[in-house]
């Protein structure tokens, strides 16, 4: 009788009119419960305490590596069962020049994937596109518990009615239910609440002294590049644009997208780098036409993954950009390419890397005594405990052997 109640509700709930994040279908199977009767009591970002078994062995990850990257670095990750992510291996990035031939990126590659390669085996949750969850998938997959990063690519934080639906039906599969929320669930957001995404993910699974010692690494980049930034005067702040040169905003009349000032992308750039953003409105993925880019001019362009990744000859050489030719930051040699983070929707566990290329693009005196390209294999080899081999097969899968070319 009580399973007949919640198919009942899930075909109610299922079946009202909102878009995303919701499958059409609308029949589920009974999921088996966890034969482990020892629970514990995790409080999740939302403040709700959720009853997780002790031991869990079966993992739905909905993130778009965040947390599929924290499970490889505590050694969990074959607990995975299902991932919400569109992920897809050996990346290609074609980009037409003036100067005759096309500028071609190889292999570029997932994390995630690059270190586990099973999980392109794992079971999809989102088949078709990103934010739309086959809730029968989930169902069937028979996970101990639900971790859902609200703010990724496959569940966005924009409409709360839609998140909070998508969050009750999963909740309603009778699996235990994880919420967690990335910076960019925040508005004005610092990265602090990365920190509490770590120790949740490492409480699930008896590792939090690990998890928390884990941030504790990652965030000692952010206090570093603080601490040799944070006297700057005012007046010798270079202006940064972060820019993504994506081919959406280019079909919508615009040169590409950026970021405003309530983002974690401007409190990276002002609130760890303490530069300035160039982009003085507010909001995420902001179009930006050819004009506005002209007229801020901006000191230093960082190119971010944009629907794609972005090199930094697609700026210099690409037909579509050549009415950018007059900006200072181009004239000058200061632009730069953000990692390749595949579903770039939000921060990763590599976000110090965007820090450092970041920090060092605004302030090269400051940081003279770092090779970017060397200590970002350092930063790997903590992390994920790789070998040397492994950390430069990472450098090369988020197209940063750049780094090394420039000696940066």
């Amino acid at each position: 009788m009580n399973k007949l109640i919640v198919y009942m509700f899930l075909v109610l709930l299922i079946s009202l009119p909102f878009s995303g994040c919701i499958s059409e279908k609308t029949t589920l199977p009974a999921t088996v419960p966890s034969t482990n009767d020892e629970s514990s009591n995790i409080t999740d970002m939302r403040g709700i305490q959720v009853k997780v078994p002790k031991n869990v062995t079966r993992a739905a990850v909905i993130s778009d590596g965040f947390v599929e990257c924290t499970m490889i670095s505590l050694g969990v990750q074959d607990t995975i069962v299902a991932v919400g992510t569109t992920i897809t291996t050996n990346n290609t990035c074609v980009i037409p020049s003036v100067k005759g031939e096309n500028i071609t990126y190889e292999n570029g590659q997932n994390i995630m994937l690059y270190l586990d390669p099973s999980l392109n085996d794992t079971v999809r949750l989102t088949p078709r596109q990103y934010n739309v969850i086959s809730y029968e998938t989930l169902a069937s997959s028979n996970p101990d518990v639900i971790i859902l990063r609200v703010g990724d690519c496959s569940v966005g934080w924009d409409n709360r009615d839609t998140m909070n639906k998508t969050i009750d039906t999963m909740e309603a599969l009778g699996i235990p239910v994880i919420v967690l929320y990335s910076p960019t669930y925040y508005s004005n957001s610092d990265l602090s609440s990365i920190r509490e995404e770590m120790r949740i993910i490492g409480q699930i699974f008896g590792k939090e002294k690990d998890a928390l010692e884990l941030a504790d690494y990652v965030q000692s980049t952010e206090k570093m590049i603080s601490d040799r930034t944070k006297d700057t005067p005012e007046a010798s702040k270079p202006t940064v644009l972060y820019f993504g040169l994506s081919p959406n905003a280019r079909k919508a009349g615009g040169s590409g997208h950026s970021w405003g000032i309530d983002t974690p992308e401007s409190y990276t750039i002002e609130g760890i780098v303490h530069a300035k953003n160039a982009y003085r409105d507010t909001g995420t993925a902001k179009i930006l036409n050819t004009e506005q880019v002209l007229a801020m001019d901006p000191d230093i362009i960082l190119l971010a993954t944009s629907w794609g990744y972005h090199p930094v000859r697609e700026l210099y050489e690409a037909p579509y950009y050549q009415s950018l030719n007059e900006l200072s930051a181009i004239k000058n040699k200061k632009v730069y390419s953000m990692p390749w983070t595949p579903s770039n929707c939000a921060r990763r566990l590599e976000y110090p890397i965007d820090l450092m290329i970041t920090a060092k693009a605004c302030y090269p005196e400051k940081f003279q005594d770092i090779k970017v390209h060397e200590w970002v294999l350092d930063f790997y080899k903590q992390v994920y405990n790789v070998d040397d081999e492994t950390a430069r097969g990472l450098r090369s899968a988020q197209w940063l052997d750049w780094m090394e070319e420039e000696d940066f």
